[in-house]
């Protein structure tokens, strides 16, 4: 009787249709969808509905370093993905561990003579330009978890969340408040050297004047100095000196009230060693700098003497948007020396139910790495029904939803990201505020998540 037929069988080609038409409506596809429905433990099904165009090439090759000094982080990326593609209609998960003989390279090798339609992974930077060698001849798209766009390029994404998606998503924001003058005091590492170019960037995608970056050292004294000079400390001083009103005016406080507490222990204050005499300084009442907008992206030690040369500054949230990485959520509750100040990040609220899940499935919680993993594989899973892994599916203006928001894959291999702006509070922690999209979604579209 019919009541024994495939639900997929007995609806065949309108079923087909039906599904294709409801997911190009959708400019947010239907990643979270799936998930919800999953129930099996199959990686495949002998059903051949699967491609719009019976695309062979549907299996999914996923590169992870599955044993080695990040085994541990590398499987449990590898269940997110296999938990996204739990649905008994989804492409086949074909896996290969980049710490085996022959590295990144020969597991794409292996992938891509499996025949497999897609790549998800490598981990890293140095991984990934191991594999895009591979894979560039062949035209396998490779969807990579590193964060550094370097390595990005044509049917090569960068996954990661990246300095470029936080710096992007903050001075958009900034720029909506009124802020024009964008300037960055930023370590002399690859971390400021990548949200300084992410700054440059921004401005310019945004219509606004170059930016001021000045770099640091790790030494206290210049960290002040390069700030002093970047904020244009000694011609606001000398106004101040030929202004009595602002003289006798109380400085602004860059810090807060009384928020000697908040900072992590490794970042306790530290005995005053600043070069410059301040004395004179310190009881005025400075004028502006000449930014109304400043990235900083230190952490650590240096952090503290970045807000100790705010303070001896007058470079406040008053006064200026500072803005920092996204780093900073991982401490956010002893930052509230720095209340005011913005830093973007993925919502964790939104991956609520994904974490839930995964927890049931697996008894352990998923590294925030496995966001990452989860998302491209229900890519995957999506693209498989509406004509595989193509270019033009891959890079959809209206990009897709995940657990970590709103992403677009773009044709340099970069990748738009949604990401929610936080804001450190008087006492510590920091609290989600109103965010404009990176991400344009169509006007027919509807977001899937839960919220």
């Amino acid at each position: 009787m019919s009541k024994n037929i495939n639900p997929l069988q007995k609806k065949g080609i309108s079923r087909q249709a039906s599904i294709v038409t409801k997911l190009l409506k959708a400019s947010v596809c239907v990643p979270v969808l799936i998930i919800a429905a999953c129930s099996s433990d199959g990686n495949g099904s002998p059903n051949p509905v699967i491609s719009a165009n019976n695309n062979p090439k549907k299996q999914v090759g996923l590169l992870l370093p599955l044993s080695g000094r990040n085994g541990a982080l590398g499987n449990n990326m590898m269940q997110a993905a296999k938990l996204a593609l739990s649905d008994p209609s989804a492409p086949k998960l074909d896996v290969f561990d980049t710490e085996q003989a022959g590295g990144a390279a020969e597991a794409a090798r292996k992938a891509v003579a499996a025949g497999d339609g897609i790549i998800l992974g490598p981990l890293t930077a140095t991984n990934t330009t191991e594999v895009a060698s591979v894979t560039t001849a062949s035209n396998v798209p490779v969807v990579a978890y590193t964060s550094d766009v370097s390595v990005a390029g044509p049917n090569v994404w960068a996954f990661g969340v990246t300095p470029e998606q936080q710096v992007l998503t903050m001075v958009r924001a900034a720029k909506n408040e009124g802020k024009t003058k964008f300037a960055a005091l930023l370590p002399e590492n690859p971390m400021g050297k990548a949200m300084g170019n992410a700054l440059t960037k921004a401005c310019a995608d945004l219509g606004l004047s170059q930016p001021v970056i000045v770099y640091h050292t790790a030494s206290k004294e210049d960290i002040t100095q390069q700030l002093k000079t970047l904020s244009n400390f000694d011609a606001r001083v000398q106004d101040a000196k030929m202004n009595p009103t602002s003289s006798a005016a109380v400085k602004p406080s860059s810090t807060g009230d009384n928020n000697d507490g908040n900072l992590l222990d490794e970042l306790a204050p530290t005995e005053s060693t600043s070069s410059t005499p301040k004395n004179d300084a310190k009881n005025l009442a400075l004028g502006n700098p000449p930014f109304d907008a400043l990235l900083l992206a230190d952490t650590g030690l240096q952090l503290q003497s970045v807000i100790d040369a705010l303070d001896e500054t007058q470079v406040s949230s008053t006064k200026v948007r500072i803005m920092g990485p996204g780093l900073w959520g991982a401490f956010a509750s002893k930052l509230g020396k720095l209340q005011g100040a913005w830093y973007a990040s993925p919502d964790p609220q939104k991956r609520a139910t994904f974490a839930q899940q995964y927890r049931a499935k697996y008894g352990v919680a998923p590294k925030p790495l496995a966001d990452l993993t989860y998302d491209t594989a229900a890519l995957t899973n999506s693209l498989s029904k509406i004509g595989g892994y193509t270019s033009q599916n891959l890079m959809r203006a209206d990009g897709f939803d995940g657990v970590d928001g709103l992403f677009v894959l773009q044709a340099d291999g970069h990748v738009k990201r949604d990401l929610q702006i936080f804001q450190i509070q008087r006492s510590g922690g920091a609290k989600v505020i109103s965010t404009p999209s990176v991400v344009k979604p169509a006007i027919n579209s509807t977001n899937t998540t839960h919220s």
